[in-house]
């Protein structure tokens, strides 16, 4: 036996046996709030905002007026308002948007987030270059953690994704914040 074969044959008689993947149930739901409420207070803990809207004519309306006017790119396909990104659009034209509404495909409660994917943004710059980021998701899709989460999400097709949670906030070492550094200043996420 040379000493290659030697090393190898050590190495494989110090193998840790396996062991099983950890229990997961304590993480389950188990708040006095439904995850609808625990979802808007806690987005509202941390500065985003949550409208329940009973129709798409009352979501088309609410978005219009938080446009401003100004330049609002809209992806979600249920929604008729707004500018439509045509395919392979240079992120550096959208230096200058306002809003950008999109859906959500699902939200955690626990921590606010909202899981958007490349195939809702349209652009993967969109919801982070936009000035104000408006989110639709559906209240049945409102997941009580992160564990719950996983178990749903299949990101085997997605090209990118993130989970995005209230408004982009950084702090110096003087401790001022700055709202809207490296993504919106405002979400808001409409419930319907």
């Amino acid at each position: 036996m040379n000493n290659r074969q030697a090393i190898l044959q050590r190495i494989r008689s110090a193998q840790v046996p396996a062991e099983g993947l950890p229990d997961l149930s304590m993480f389950s739901a188990s708040g006095a709030e439904s995850p609808v409420e625990q979802f808007k207070n806690t987005l509202a803990a941390i500065g985003g905002q949550v409208i329940e809207v009973a129709s798409m004519d009352v979501l088309e309306t609410l978005l219009a007026e938080k446009s401003e006017g100004k330049r609002w790119v809209n992806t979600c396909s249920f929604i008729q308002s707004g500018e439509r990104l045509p395919d392979n659009m240079n992120p550096t034209a959208l230096c200058d948007v306002f809003l950008a509404s999109m859906t959500g495909i699902l939200a955690v409660a626990e921590n606010g987030a909202v899981w958007v994917t490349e195939e809702q943004m349209k652009v993967r710059a969109l919801p982070f270059i936009c000035e104000h980021l408006a989110l639709v998701v559906e209240k049945k899709k409102i997941v009580a953690n992160m564990h719950a989460a996983y178990n749903l999400l299949d990101t085997t097709g997605d090209g990118f994704g993130a989970f995005i949670a209230g408004p982009s906030k950084t702090a110096d070492i003087e401790q001022s914040l700055v709202l809207g550094a490296h993504g919106s200043r405002t979400l808001t996420v409409f419930l319907v």
